[in-house]
């Protein structure tokens, strides 16, 4: 194939290491809406600032956030794949401009349920879907370790984020609070439209890591076509395997897991007295979200190294454990180490997802698999917090505010263990399951090819 005009960068780094600092950025953004929704319980439940909702609605408005999420993910994996990253990147810009905006002017529970439940969730999944499962076309080589500064940003993001957003709201407000975020982040994504590109191929390059030599030229408008049919070929020979099937499964009893942790630690911590404000409450997040870095930055390798299973069955064990800890936290220090161990499976367990796709399904489009395990780890967290949130309230009618906390901590434990019995179902990874999935269509054939796919 003849080669186009390239981009080329200072000291010959590589363009898919700007591609992962752009992903890098968009994971900040999107954490900033997931991890706001254990900064949302308190102030929404607490009449001192004008709110004052019941703690079941407030958990049933978060549950319809990822229940939105779930739904949308293998839609937005599919339009991912069909219309490209750079143009969803651009749609969840704009709606996160807009929709922080918006959730700044709740003052009905309703509101709550539209903006934050709905909007943003859609908002999330147009960001976070496409772009994440563009990252492994760009990568033949070193894929781990760009995953891994991929996720280590959303670490960041959430330690960021966590203290920020509730020190902001106590000193400043809701209104503010959201109203700037949803201006900052709004302009921030826009501005990496000049950067993401949706394959390697669009500015003349191979992936990093490519046999010497090879060179690819931007694709033809007959190209893309014959791409639209081998990922439909791609789809339907990927769900004849049962990791299509067990992988949504871990990930949503994995996310289940550390979802109730993350939604309700911050209450649970003022309850004990172990912090004043909510502001003060926040630096748990924050402490687990660093911590988390470490395990983001270095599960996939590991994975790579070691097997991704292991890593996968590591990070659900630390989870699960760890949460026996909690149970007796009182005093500060008991939660920042609760936060500092539970941090390094929480961080682990996103990040093998990518490197396992990879090894079972080699370089197919990834737009759709990520996006059904996207869904199952976003079902996950809504059953876990509608679940928890009708738990707590329910307890709470028979036992005191302590009690009912560790009940619904004793199902996040229960959920870890239901991940891990599915790991051990999960098959081996040294070799691609489905090798022989392309397509050998041709432009005289589509309409053939188009019949047989769907």
């Amino acid at each position: 194939m003849q080669s186009t005009e390239s981009v080329k960068l200072p000291f010959g780094i590589h363009y898919s290491w700007l591609i992962v600092f752009a992903l890098s950025v968009v994971q900040i953004f999107g954490t900033s809406i997931s991890f706001s929704a254990g900064i949302m319980v308190a102030p929404l439940t607490n009449s001192s600032t004008g709110f004052g909702w019941n703690v079941a609605l407030v958990g049933a408005g978060i549950g319809l956030y990822y229940l939105t999420g779930a739904i949308m993910a293998p839609i937005t994996g599919y339009l991912g794949d069909r219309y490209g990253a750079r143009k969803m990147l651009l749609c969840s810009a704009l709606l996160y401009l807009i929709s922080m905006n918006l959730l700044g002017q709740i003052s009905e529970i309703w509101h709550f349920f539209m903006i934050f439940g709905m909007m943003l969730a859609v908002t999330q999944s147009l960001a976070m879907v496409p772009l994440m499962a563009t990252i492994s076309g760009w990568f033949r080589q070193k894929l781990g370790i760009g995953i891994g500064i991929l996720y280590a940003a959303g670490g960041i993001g959430a330690a960021l984020f966590a203290p920020l957003v509730g020190g902001s709201i106590e000193t400043f407000g809701w209104n503010t609070t959201f109203m700037a975020l949803g201006c900052l982040g709004g302009t921030v994504l826009l501005s990496l439209l000049f950067i993401v590109r949706n394959h390697p191929s669009d500015l003349g390059l191979t992936p990093y890591g490519s046999e010497p030599g090879l060179v690819f030229k931007k694709p033809s408008s007959e190209d893309k076509e014959l791409n639209k049919i081998n990922a439909k070929i791609f789809n339907r020979e990927v769900r004849k395997t049962s990791p299509f099937w067990y992988l949504p499964m871990i990930h949503g009893f994995g996310c289940a897991g550390h979802g109730v942790i993350l939604i309700y630690i911050l209450p649970f911590a003022i309850y004990k007295g172990a912090f004043e404000s909510l502001g003060a409450a926040g630096t748990i997040l924050t402490v687990l979200s660093l911590v988390s870095i470490v395990s983001r930055l270095t599960a996939p390798i590991l994975a790579e190294s070691f097997g991704t299973r292991k890593m996968m069955f590591l990070s659900l064990t630390i989870q699960g454990l760890t949460v026996f800890w909690l149970m007796f936290a009182v005093d500060p220090w008991a939660f920042y180490v609760f936060a500092a161990v539970f941090g390094l499976g929480f961080g682990a367990e996103w990040t093998a997802y990518i490197v396992i796709n990879k090894q079972y399904y080699g370089d197919g489009p990834m737009g759709h698999v990520y996006g059904v395990e996207q869904a199952g780890a976003l079902l996950g967290h809504a059953v876990a917090t509608i679940l928890c949130g009708m738990l707590l309230g329910l307890f709470n009618l028979f036992f005191n505010e302590g009690i009912s906390f560790l009940m619904i901590f004793v199902v996040s434990i229960l959920f870890n263990v239901f991940g891990l019995v599915f790991i051990l179902l999960l098959q081996d990874t040294s070799k691609v399951i489905i090798p022989d999935w392309k397509s050998e269509a041709t432009p005289n054939n589509i309409n053939a090819v188009n019949e047989g796919a769907d």
